[in-house]
């Protein structure tokens, strides 16, 4: 089998891999069997980036959504979590305090509330103008024109997750989304000229390898400038509720081969990955991920925005991330570095 290992690998080099290849390397049971892929992923990661992680600092401005996806903890038919949208110099202070920690980016995050997009532009403008920082954007699917206004109000990124290309498993999961249409969302996000990220959850219900195999396939097409990754984690109060966890084995092998399908793009070691093994964010970090997004929403509004069951970090205290997020790269054997973390995906 290492013969074949390094065959598929050799493919994948190549720009020639199909989802067949990528489905055997998933379906290997035990780590010592895909060591050698952990191996190659951590080895482009260093060609590309060194022991350098940059940081993202996220604040979850609003829990308002008018979506109903059926995984998420703040999706509109949840009545037991208290609503909340910060007040602009909220935002600020929050973007202000993690600026003083060193760090350069801030991602403004929300569930999908476009009765908040007057607050997000008059945000984007003052931390762009006021604090120099580069700005991401995460707050769902908007029209061509609501992407270009904050464009023109300084956002430098969008993160939009596809969370999975099979239809009819986006369907089962996103009753009242369209999957053409946030593909379509994707692609002109790009045109605009955003570095735009994207990414999926990994053990969803019915979800099977081939299925993350095109994903994949579909993220090696679209050439994001980032790729986030997490495992499936239930909410208790959603319809969800009750299935079984992903498991981070599996989340770590997508992590890895993506690495090796998109060399550049910039790959954080997610929130929900720290949830679900203690270390599982230094685990990401050691096979190719070379981001950690922090979380600098202000500590009162924390349990309120909790998309699954048992987030890390809910209860921290305020700004201690930052010196946590230090530790869990120097435990990975690499180094915060002050930085706006610009793509190097073209």
């Amino acid at each position: 089998m290492a013969e074949t290992i390094k065959d598929i690998l050799k493919e994948i080099h190549a720009g020639r891999i199909g989802e067949s290849g990528l489905v055997r390397l998933l379906s290997l049971p035990t780590h010592d069997e895909f060591q050698p892929v952990f191996d190659e992923s951590a080895r482009i990661c260093r060609k590309h980036f060194g022991d350098r992680v940059y940081v993202r600092g996220i604040v979850e401005f609003s829990n308002y959504c008018r979506k109903g996806c059926l995984y998420c903890g703040i999706n509109k038919a949840n009545r037991r979590v208290g609503r909340y949208r910060l007040t602009l110099e909220e935002i600020f202070n929050a973007a202000a305090f993690m600026k003083k920690q060193g760090v350069l980016t801030v991602v403004l995050q929300s569930g999908e509330d476009p009765g908040s997009d007057a607050l997000v532009l008059d945000a984007v403008r003052r931390i762009k103008g006021e604090l120099k920082m580069a700005v991401t954007l995460s707050v769902g699917e908007r029209d061509s024109g609501g992407y270009r206004e904050f464009l023109r109000a300084g956002a430098d990124r969008y993160l939009l997750r596809i969370e999975s290309t099979d239809p009819k498993l986006f369907k089962k999961l996103h009753p009242d989304d369209d999957l053409e249409y946030r593909t379509q969302c994707l692609y002109s996000l790009k045109k605009l000229g955003y570095e735009v990220g994207t990414g999926i959850m990994v053990g969803l219900p019915d979800q099977s390898l081939e299925s993350i195999a095109r994903d994949m396939l579909f993220f090696r097409e679209l050439n994001p400038a980032m790729v986030g990754i997490g495992p499936f984690l239930p909410h208790q109060d959603t319809p969800l509720r009750g299935r079984k966890n992903s498991d981070i084995f599996l989340t770590l092998k997508t992590l890895a081969l993506i690495r090796l399908l998109l060399p550049k793009s910039n790959l954080p070691a997610t929130t929900a990955m720290g949830t679900i093994d203690p270390t599982g964010r230094q685990q990401a970090l050691k096979i190719g991920a070379n981001v950690i997004m922090p979380n600098f929403t202000p500590s009162k509004y924390r349990e309120s925005y909790k998309l699954y069951d048992d987030k890390i970090c809910v209860s921290e205290e305020y700004g201690k991330c930052a010196s946590c997020t230090r530790g869990i790269a120097r435990a990975a054997g690499k180094c915060i570095v002050r930085s706006k973390g610009y793509s190097k995906s073209k």
